[in-house]
């Protein structure tokens, strides 16, 4: 799943060039960390949200460590998926308020139909709850 898809999502969104990448943490760290690396992009930046509690989504969302965006025109937001869509609304939100002279597209490597947003760049679609291995790989040693 992952090296391919990765790839693949590198591939389709190549075309909008972007100049920044912004990682949202977690989910989208190492997966903007591939497609930087594969990219050759340099200008990568992180951004936190905080709307799941292990599977459980909180009532709130918490968005913090805005990087400043100003001197940038296109950045790709990478994240791992697009659940219920509601960490990325606000998300989006936030970012077109602090920096309305940039554009920002969308990428995910799954995305929920039932979201309330779409990313503009996904590879699967899914109606399941996705663990991916950086977070089940290490969490299986620790237990061992």
């Amino acid at each position: 799943m992952c090296k391919k898809d990765t790839q693949k999502l590198v591939d389709i969104s190549k075309s909008f060039q972007a100049d920044a990448f912004l990682s949202v943490a977690r989910g989208g760290l190492t997966l903007s960390h591939l497609m930087a690396q594969t990219m050759n992009q340099r200008n990568i930046f992180t951004i936190n949200s905080i709307s799941y509690d292990r599977k459980n989504q909180k009532d709130s969302i918490d968005i913090f460590n805005i990087p400043d965006l100003k001197s940038y025109k296109k950045v790709l937001i990478i994240d791992d998926i697009v659940d219920s869509g509601k960490t990325m609304i606000e998300i989006f939100k936030i970012l077109n308020e602090k920096f309305p002279n940039c554009e920002f597209k969308l990428a995910t490597l799954f995305y929920k139909k039932t979201a309330l947003i779409k990313p503009d760049f996904y590879i699967n679609e899914t109606d399941m709850w996705i663990e991916f291995f950086w977070e089940v790989d290490i969490q299986m040693k620790e237990k061992i």
